[in-house]
């Protein structure tokens, strides 16, 4: 198997929600492979220069843009900028997200609204904008972030489970309308990642912590970079005939009901 059908040298990649875990750490894989990469935040123009100035210290080629991707006009703007200015977006990795763990009973419509608005509608319009001028060259690659949550239920996470399950029937359904320009959409679903985020819980004795540990076959939490293989099979050559798929890195959660809680 040739090497060169995992290259993504030369290629721009615009990763949204790029400044911190495991958006960033996509990106600074994709740069370390050879990609220009497109730091993507909305919360503060320090972070994003933050995360740019950590790349480039490692030889990558990174340029930052603050916008909202849930907001038509800026991401409209900001895409036809960053085609000006940096070149023509190859690689779009939907990852800005957030989750907010409330019982449904309690949760406020509006908190739900919020979740969909950036898990869920905020893919469909980066894509979108993205996608028309991929559409021009035949060519591109797309990928949503999506989740355990896209295909299992838990508690308190509803309107996140509700965002990831319809990402990926949109990653599915972006799949089949685009495939035939040469355009591969996939889905990429981490499973429990070792983040600054899961810090606090990663500890020996703590309830979720060993309910992960026990639940993942591998026994353990992945490494954010457990993910940059995976992110670079989809945004090369290597994957022009894969289309509609989400592909688990889990640990082999999804594959297994588990053990009994007193197993060794």
């Amino acid at each position: 198997m040739s090497v060169s059908l995992f290259d993504v040298k030369g290629k721009v990649a615009l990763i949204t929600g790029s400044t911190h875990g495991l958006g960033m750490a996509m990106s600074r894989g994709l740069g370390l492979a050879g990609a220009t990469i497109i730091v993507n935040g909305n919360s503060s123009q320090e972070k994003i220069d933050a995360a740019v100035a950590e790349h480039q210290r490692e030889g990558i080629k990174a340029v930052g843009y603050k916008f909202n991707v849930t907001d038509e006009a800026a991401v409209i703007e900001a895409i036809a900028k960053i085609e000006a200015e940096v070149g023509a977006i190859d690689i779009l990795i939907n990852n800005a997200g957030i989750i907010k763990r409330t019982p449904l009973l309690e949760m406020e419509v509006a908190d739900f609204r919020d979740v969909i608005d950036i898990d869920l509608v905020s893919p469909f319009i980066v894509s979108k904008h993205v996608v028309k001028n991929m559409v021009k060259r035949k060519q591109g690659k797309v990928i949503n972030i999506c989740s355990m949550m896209s295909e299992l239920g838990r508690d308190r996470v509803g309107a996140y489970a509700a965002a990831k399950g319809g990402l990926k029937m949109l990653t599915k359904n972006m799949a089949t309308e685009w495939a035939k320009y040469n355009i591969q959409v996939n889905g990429l679903g981490p499973g429990y990642f070792a983040t600054s985020q899961t810090e606090p819980i990663r500890v020996a004795g703590h309830p979720f912590n060993d309910f992960i540990v026990n639940r993942t076959p591998a026994a353990k939490w992945g490494d954010p970079n457990d993910l940059v293989g995976a992110a670079i099979f989809l945004s090369s050559k290597a994957s022009d005939f894969v289309n509609g798929h989400v592909m688990y890195v889990d640990g082999g959660i999804l594959a297994t009901i588990g053990k009994p809680l007193n197993e060794n």
